[in-house]
């Protein structure tokens, strides 16, 4: 099971280099501004408020975005028997980011982004923190502290964002029953330290190919040792290939001043997490995503497959297989309500048992012009099918809500 990943691995990012060698290189008059990035709020293309010197190299935006919700989650007793049992927990007032970021751009060539979210602690407080050389639309080296180039939940722009909460089916840990659960994967590889390579190719092809350290983004150090059964560097390797026919997407999920254009994605990724959760499993993941943005209608969809095998060390043989889902949709009413849907689904417990959770949702967002206020809500119901025994039942959930609700306010300069 070790080495049966590698090849589909290979060959996805051998498929960036072909798609590199038979894309028309079309040149474009440059401009540095459109290379701007926070992943935050928009910025691209938006001069706003920002410091630029006179002879126009080097140029800084500042840039807030602030988040404060009110949750609400009810349990299921699991069972238990309990008369004390607290069916309501993890609910109450939150900020989930009290962000305060720069971005900017220097020797019209580099761009760079450092965001602290203040809402975190320890490595987590530093969100971003990166350079990019901008060789060419075809040819563009980032280096630090960002977004992996998997699941387009993530890699849309944060403010801007279809449910106020991102799937679960991305979020939460799998399930392993052995003892090795104490530190399970998730689909999602989140922000990253590392390197990637990426570009547009001909207006229409987007890749990424990078290395990093697979920790995530709690992590700020380098711990990294050689892999034992695969004799390379112990890190994430990843790499995501989209065809975007109408030229580029945008990194919304829906955005009041967007309301008359036509975009269109197909998109596949693929990492392999070599000796990853503290040196026990090498995790191979793989993604495909579709989205679909035409005048007020947002589409998108996404399902990833995960295969975690545990190492030699280990001395188990096991593997677990998971599959994971969701799609949603989002449609302005008017230019300030946008309800929204979502089914999410997930196979926590692993293909190798029987049953599967199943997370509809549905969402309201409601923009208060001229002011960069943004309000979100939503509820998500947790349905369990397909189990073999209650046992199984109450294990697949475990620590997650049967019912959820969320408002959360959100400010963006």
């Amino acid at each position: 099971m070790k080495n049966k990943f590698l090849l589909p691995f290979i060959l996805m990012l051998g498929s960036v280099f072909f798609a590199a060698a038979e894309s028309p290189m079309v040149p474009e008059p440059y401009d540095a501004d459109k290379y701007i990035e926070s992943d935050v709020v928009p910025l691209a293309g938006r001069k706003g408020f920002s410091f630029e010197t006179k002879n126009g190299e080097f140029m800084l935006k500042p840039y807030v975005l602030l988040q404060t919700a009110g949750k609400f989650n009810y349990y299921d007793d699991e069972q238990l028997g309990l008369d004390d049992q607290d069916n309501v927990a993890n609910s109450g007032f939150e900020i989930p980011y009290a962000i305060l970021g720069f971005s900017g751009r220097a020797f019209n060539k580099l761009t760079f982004n450092l965001t602290i979210n203040a809402a975190k602690t320890g490595a987590s407080l530093l969100q971003q923190a990166w350079v990019d050389v901008n060789l060419k639309d075809q040819l563009r080296f980032r280096v630090g502290k960002f977004k992996t180039p998997f699941n387009q939940a993530y890699l849309v722009t944060l403010g801007e964002t279809l449910f106020p909460t991102l799937p679960t089916s991305l979020t939460t840990s799998l399930y392993m029953d052995r003892s090795i659960n104490s530190t399970p994967p998730t689909f999602a590889t989140g922000f990253d330290l590392g390197v990637m390579m990426h570009g547009l190719l001909g207006g229409k092809w987007e890749y990424n190919v990078g290395i990093f350290n697979g920790t995530g983004i709690d992590v700020n150090l380098a711990q990294k040792t050689l892999s034992d059964d695969l004799g390379i560097p112990s890190l994430l390797y990843a790499g995501r290939i989209a065809y975007m026919p109408n030229g580029p997407i945008p990194g919304h999920q829906g955005r009041i001043d967007d309301l008359h254009s036509e975009k269109l994605m197909f998109a596949l990724s693929a990492s392999y997490n070599v000796e990853a959760n503290w040196q026990t499993t090498n995790d191979f993941r793989l993604g495909f995503e579709f989205t679909y943005l035409k005048n007020r209608l947002y589409l998108s969809a996404e399902a990833y497959f995960l295969n975690s095998d545990f190492v030699e060390r280990q001395r188990s043989g096991a593997y677990y297989n998971y599959i994971g889902g969701y799609v949603q949709a989002g449609y302005f009413v008017s230019k300030k309500l946008q309800p929204a849907v979502r089914w999410d689904f997930l196979d926590r417990n692993s293909l190798g048992m029987d049953g599967f959770l199943n997370m509809p949702a549905v969402g309201l967002n409601y923009y208060i012009m001229g002011y960069n206020l943004k309000l979100q809500a939503m509820y998500q119901f947790l349905g369990r099918w397909g189990h073999a025994t209650q046992d199984d039942r109450e294990l697949d959930d475990l620590g997650l809500a049967q019912h959820g609700a969320v408002v959360m306010m959100q400010f963006s300069f």
